[in-house]
């Protein structure tokens, strides 16, 4: 259960004492993955305890890989044992919106969501006609547990922890961390990914898919593109350390 270390040392990228981060980058309903990524996560908190541990999951839960609503469950599942921070991705709007008009069916179908209807039992078209992409919304809301509703409708837009700032995607340069909209949260790519000054804290996403995990000076990027190479990228986070679980 070896750990790389990637060390930060300089201010203000520090947390609390007594304080331990896991970030767990984008899931993409591979629930099996997710379940490799929580047991190292008990693993290492059994030898090496701490008296606050918090698990900080970027967002990107369903759609793409084959298990989003197994995902939704183990989340809910871990969260009623353990201090789970849970943010929202883009993709977690894809669902709300689909039962609010279920025209957008091709849209989110192009990006994931045909798996994710499937895991919850729902057979869809991507060339559905109107009649009957209100019928598969109608399915979804039916088979969708009040949890599953409850929880996608609860997600947070980003979480901050000392030195360190979490969303999805990532954020606008220039904007106060306070004072950062939704959309970029969940959607911001090239304005954030290029910029190379400073922030006002580390800020940790997952939106774009990178190799092995991207540590910048004012960034890290923990999206490893599970549902596509089989690896879902935790990173643990301790006073002014980053290590690669």
């Amino acid at each position: 259960m070896g750990l790389s270390v990637l060390r930060r040392k300089q201010p203000p990228s520090r947390l609390p004492e007594g304080v331990r981060i896991y970030a767990i980058g984008d899931v993409h309903g591979r629930a099996d993955l997710l379940d490799q990524v929580l047991t190292r996560i008990d693993g290492h908190l059994a030898a090496h305890p701490v008296d606050r541990p918090i698990q900080v999951l970027v967002g990107d839960y369903i759609d793409r890989g084959p298990n989003s609503r197994e995902v939704l469950d183990r989340l809910i599942e871990r969260a009623g044992s353990s201090k789970m921070v849970l943010l929202k991705g883009n993709h977690e709007t894809f669902v709300l919106e689909f039962l609010r008009d279920p025209s957008m069916l091709q849209s989110w179908g192009q990006m994931g969501g045909l798996e994710t209807l499937m895991s919850y039992g729902v057979t869809p078209s991507l060339d559905a006609d109107a009649q009957t992409q209100k019928e598969l919304a109608i399915a979804l809301q039916a088979t969708l547990p009040k949890s599953h509703l409850t929880l996608l409708e609860g997600l947070r837009s980003s979480f901050s922890c000392g030195g360190f700032f979490f969303a999805h995607a990532g954020v606008r340069p220039g904007v106060p961390l306070a004072e950062q909209r939704d959309a970029d949260l969940l959607w911001i790519r090239d304005e954030f990914l290029r910029y190379e000054g400073k922030f006002d804290k580390i800020i940790v996403h997952g939106h774009t898919p990178v190799r092995v995990v991207d540590m910048r000076p004012n960034r890290i990027n923990i999206d490893t593109g599970a549902y596509a190479t089989g690896k879902l990228t935790c990173i643990v986070i301790e006073r002014n350390e980053v290590e690669v679980l």
